[in-house]
């Protein structure tokens, strides 16, 4: 299975990308899926206008390989920090571009240094996910004190947390290889 990580957050010193990047390595040891990370800030996106990409064919040159790994992907996990009580525009952004994503499971991430862990933009994810027709994972991890939790390169600081994140990982695995069984590795 192909698993996205997308890492939402347009900033240069990111501290979600913390988490974007502990959850890639604690799922790639974990399991035998593919997973890896679209970080945003690595492709340069025009802003949403009418260019709707249905296919790779249809996609600009350039965003190309992009293109290929969202439509190659079987789930997503959204990882965004908390914007004026939402997700990032970029994240909304990227899905504008690839927009139905059809019974693909999703994944609400969230993360803030603040006490509330972006709690708000979590609630506006799942919304995002149903506009795209995907199916959202109930269980969420929501990140408060993210700065406390992960270092800049993605190691665990407070392994208390750790608990929050086998939950969600057992959960979204749970889903994700429910909808597509075929894509489940040998045992």
């Amino acid at each position: 299975m192909n698993i996205e990580i997308i890492a939402a957050s347009p900033r240069k010193e990111s501290v979600t990308y913390r988490v974007a990047l502990f959850l890639q390595k604690y799922m790639s040891e974990k399991t035998e899926h593919n997973v890896n990370i679209i970080d945003v800030r690595e492709w340069a996106f025009p802003l949403m206008q009418q260019e709707v990409f249905s296919s790779v064919d249809r996609t600009p040159e350039k965003l190309k390989p992009l293109a290929k790994r969202m439509f190659d992907a079987n789930g997503f996990i959204m990882v965004s920090p908390e914007y004026n009580g939402s997700y990032t525009s970029a994240l909304k952004n990227l899905f504008d571009h690839f927009p139905k994503q059809s019974h693909k499971t999703f994944g609400i991430v969230t993360a803030s240094p603040g006490i509330m862990g972006g709690m708000r933009a979590s609630q506006q994810m799942q919304l995002l996910i149903n506009a795209l027709f995907g199916i959202g994972s109930p269980q969420m991890l929501i990140t408060p004190t993210v700065d406390k939790k992960f270092d800049a390169e993605g190691n665990l600081l407070d392994e208390n947390f750790l608990k929050n994140v086998d939950v969600f990982v057992s959960e979204y695995l749970w889903l994700a290889e429910s909808l597509a069984p075929e894509m489940q590795p040998a045992v």
